[in-house]
């Protein structure tokens, strides 16, 4: 069985989106993911000039509009999962859309901060309530391939992202207010469209749980005569909330792609100036490429727990490039800077694999709605910390602080590494069985212990 889910794994894209885990509503999930991300492109692309330009914010009050809606974001993933646990997913995130929709809306007529500040609040929260929804619905349609699924995932949003980004330039050419005010527009548009897509997926078994009701199994959470006991909380798991807390780190390559590596080229290094936008095209080209292969290689939460060894090590790898790219010429600064996007893309696939699997599979399955909503807001947090952290010190300290910022992610990736297997085998623990147990002393399906952890 798991020769043919490699080999599956290890098929074409084409091949993979036409037949992905989950069938015809994972199909549909991952074009609505597409336009989505689509859109997204064209706001990322487009937002600053037009809080700059059509709005006419300052430096100052940008700062404080971009704060707020990083801080906003970082609740959406809870809140999401948590309501998960109580209402449809697929609901829920034609919800998410629909009040993106409406706050895009918001943003065209909105003429100033007391009115754009909850605007991009709100747009923050959905889009990371969004996100986490999507990776709900992922988990109960794609089940134990839920690690391809998020390989394909992948790959179309950062398809989504590089058109998104082409369709903002074309406006940004333009330069007028209304070619800024058209692409805001055409961003409501993909949420209307994601939205409709959604609509036209079947509900996820289990009303909108990541377990489905009688497979929650023997977590701690089964009742006795007068009922199932309450499901566990994220917040009052310690061993979770050390994974999510450590996870935070686990993330920084986002902000060493989009904040260090520019800003090293621009104020460190000979390298020209229009090196920048190759760093984009660097790490789309080789996520749409390669997503599916690292991917096969990590599959499973036990692969999953050793690549994030390796994210540590390529990340480590990575600041080493940049700390030793100040000394050359525009040609040589120009390689090292582009090896060094190479090197955290690389850092970022296995990332992409390895938090999603292990925010899964260290859950305990009752739950997994509110504990995969808690694991969220680690992209959230560093999002917000993680930009401060590049400018404000390793920046500060040169070549000597990327070599701290490398050796101090490796370490903790390997602390992350052996708290995750150490709680994968204390979730496997039940797999024993007690002493009347049938031959094997594995329990039945749907008890004791996540499908992803059982052999």
């Amino acid at each position: 069985m798991r020769r043919g889910r490699g080999t599956e794994t290890g098929a074409g894209l084409a091949a993979q989106l036409r037949r992905p885990p989950g069938g015809r509503d994972a199909r549909v999930m991952l074009l609505a993911l597409c336009v989505d991300r689509t859109g997204t492109g064209v706001w990322a692309a487009a937002s600053v000039l037009y809080f700059t330009f059509v709005s006419g914010l300052d430096a100052r009050r940008l700062g404080l509009l971009l704060g707020v809606g990083a801080v906003a974001g970082i609740t959406g993933s809870p809140l999401a999962g948590r309501a998960a646990e109580r209402l449809p997913v697929r609901g829920l995130l034609i919800g998410c859309h629909l009040l993106r929709l409406g706050t895009m809306g918001l943003l065209l007529v909105a003429h100033g901060l007391a009115t754009l500040l909850p605007a991009v609040a709100l747009t923050s929260l959905g889009e990371r309530a969004a996100k986490t929804l999507e990776m709900l619905f992922a988990t109960r349609v794609a089940g134990e391939r839920r690690g391809t699924y998020q390989a394909l995932s992948r790959s179309v949003a950062n398809a989504g992202y590089a058109v998104g980004a082409g369709i903002a330039a074309l406006g940004l050419a333009v330069g007028t207010p209304n070619a800024y005010r058209a692409l805001i527009a055409a961003n409501a548009l993909s949420y209307l469209l994601s939205a409709a897509l959604v609509r036209r997926t079947r509900e996820p078994a289990g009303r909108g749980l990541v377990v489905a009701q009688g497979d929650a199994g023997d977590d701690g959470t089964r009742g006795g005569p007068e009922g199932p006991a309450p499901a566990p909380s994220p917040w009052r798991d310690p061993g979770y909330l050390l994974f999510v807390l450590l996870d935070i780190p686990m993330n920084l390559d986002d902000s060493v792609l989009n904040v260090g590596l520019p800003l090293w080229l621009v104020h460190r290094t000979a390298a020209p100036h229009a090196v920048v936008p190759a760093f984009l095209v660097v790490n789309t080209v080789l996520v749409v490429v390669l997503q599916l292969r690292v991917s096969a290689r990590a599959e499973g939460p036990h692969r999953a727990a050793a690549a994030v060894g390796w994210y540590g090590v390529t990340l480590l790898a990575c600041c080493l490039v940049l700390a030793t790219a100040t000394g050359g010429g525009p040609w040589s600064a120009s390689l090292a800077l582009l090896a060094a996007a190479m090197l955290v893309t690389l850092a970022e696939l296995l990332r992409s694999v390895s938090s999603w699997e292990l925010a899964v599979s260290l859950a305990p399955p009752r739950a997994r709605a509110s504990y995969l909503g808690v694991a969220g807001m680690a992209q959230s947090v560093q999002k917000s910390v993680g930009p401060l952290l590049l400018t404000g010190a390793v920046m500060t300290a040169g070549p000597a602080g990327w070599l701290a910022l490398g050796a101090g992610v490796t370490g903790l990736s390997l602390v992350q590494r052996r708290a995750g297997l150490r709680r994968l085998a204390t979730l496997a623990e039940p797999a024993a069985g007690p002493p009347d147990a049938p031959e094997g002393g594995a329990p039945c399906h749907g008890q004791g212990v996540p499908p992803s952890v059982r052999t």
